[in-house]
């Protein structure tokens, strides 16, 4: 067990973080400043937060050996820290020292960030400032996955119409709001849980609500979040189709069936292959799969295989996750240190996907960080050049309003001047949400401006 003192002061939440990067929860414990004397490492007298992490950082990477690929960054959005250099006038040789020098970024990283922020200036160059990003949550799934700690409820489908009810009811008063204030939505994005979990008429009318609420001539991109193999049919597609719905998301995880049963999944890789061909068959126009490296019992072998089976559906956009072990998860629970053990097998799989997905002709343009991902990596969204989703960069890079329905929904107020956000949130429970929705709709009229 490890002593370890952090003087108290605003820098000491980050400090920790960066410690948990090194060392498990079960290897350190932080003493007060009375038992300082007999720390391994003791941090105080910084007055520079950089200048502290560094040190830290130095301390810990001797110690162990480890020099974690993201240095000395805990926080889940490095690239808007990066594209705020660019914004202040950086060139890309000014931020790539910047990034090597205060905050001992690999080299891979930092390519990476500055090809994606590049990218993404390019994106969103003739973006109107005042357009906002829609969010719609549909909180039910089939079965839990046992990583999974968002918003998501296995019910029967008599509970599901009441809430429907209600987010019906947020959106036309969203819809109209946004017009009150003089605000335009810039994409539309229906999310989860697993929206799919609807019945075609409900998902249809869903569809249907956002698009008269909201002024569509100003949307860039609507995207259905189908999620779920087990929930995709052909009807439900041919609804989104013919709504004008012009981009899905398609779930595989993982095309290795073991894999499948171990994390809670209800449907097999050859449901999934089902569901990109009869995606295709309706002439979806853009396509995004999610993947997973790190899963229980997978190797670098198991991840190649599914990244080169779902490259050959030929969806638009592939995104890496890499496995976030959360507190509300299963996966915890069974095992508390297994982010820990799993960082040089994420590490390989990684690079098969940086790999694969470049020859392939796809090139990342967004990511995140999450708090105990499995080698402490990051999430990259790849796709192909034209195809990248706008929302995805937004809600990522928190440059842009966000309003957000339904349980769990939580809207963020971008005031750019102050370069500053401002929550709006919706309790999270389905039921409670329906029975406030009157207050839930309240907070938006007082918090969205």
């Amino acid at each position: 067990m490890y002593n370890i003192y952090l003087e108290e002061n605003k820098a000491k939440y980050e400090l920790t973080e960066l410690v948990k990067m090194f060392l498990k929860p079960s290897e350190f414990q932080l003493v007060e400043e009375d038992q300082k004397d007999n720390a391994l490492i003791r941090m105080e007298g910084f007055s520079d937060k950089n200048e502290a992490k560094r040190s830290l950082f130095d301390q810990l990477s001797q110690l162990t050996g480890q020099k974690p690929d993201w240095g000395t960054l805990t926080g889940v959005r490095p690239a808007k820290l990066t594209m705020e250099y660019f914004r202040k006038g950086n060139d890309p040789d000014q931020v790539r020292q910047i990034l090597k020098n205060t905050y001992y970024l690999s080299d891979e990283k930092i390519k990476l960030l500055i090809d994606l922020c590049l990218l993404q200036r390019e994106i969103l160059k003739d973006c109107d400032p005042r357009a906002v990003g829609i969010y719609a949550g549909i909180p039910f799934c089939p079965t839990r996955c046992v990583y999974c700690s968002f918003t998501s409820n296995q019910v029967k489908y008599e509970k599901i119409p009441p809430y429907l009810e209600a987010l019906h009811k947020e959106i036309d008063f969203v819809g109209q709001h946004l017009k009150n204030i003089g605000r335009q939505a810039e994409s539309i994005y229906i999310g989860g849980g697993t929206p799919t979990t609807l019945n075609a008429d409900d998902l249809g009318r869903l569809i249907a609500k956002m698009q008269n609420a909201f002024d569509m001539s100003t949307v860039r991109e609507f995207t259905v979040e189908a999620g779920r193999p087990d929930t995709i049919t052909e009807e439900k597609l041919r609804v989104i189709k013919d709504s004008g719905v012009g981009r899905i998301s398609i779930n595989p995880q993982s095309m290795k069936q073991r894999t499948l049963e171990l994390i809670g999944r209800s449907h097999t890789p050859g449901e999934i292959v089902e569901a990109f061909k009869k995606a295709k068959e309706v002439e979806i126009p853009i396509i995004n799969a999610d993947l997973i490296t790190g899963l229980p019992e997978e190797q670098p072998e198991d991840f190649r295989e599914t990244l080169e089976r779902i490259i050959d559906l030929d969806p638009e956009n592939i995104t890496v996750h890499t496995l976030a072990v959360k507190r509300a998860s299963k996966l915890i629970e069974q095992d508390a240190d297994y982010n820990y053990r799993q960082g040089e097998v994420v590490r390989e799989m990684l690079e098969i996907a940086s790999d694969k997905l470049t020859k392939a002709g796809y090139q990342p343009y967004y990511m995140y960080r999450q708090k105990h991902m499995s080698g402490n990596f990051e999430n990259v969204g790849w796709a192909k050049p034209g195809t990248e989703s706008i929302y995805n960069i937004r809600i990522m890079e928190e440059d842009q309003t966000i309003v957000a329905m339904g349980a769990g929904g939580i809207s963020k107020m971008y005031y750019p001047e102050e370069n500053r956000l401002e929550r709006v949130p919706n309790v999270s429970n389905y039921e409670i949400y329906i029975e406030r929705i009157d207050e839930m709709i309240e907070r938006k009229r007082k918090g969205i401006e």
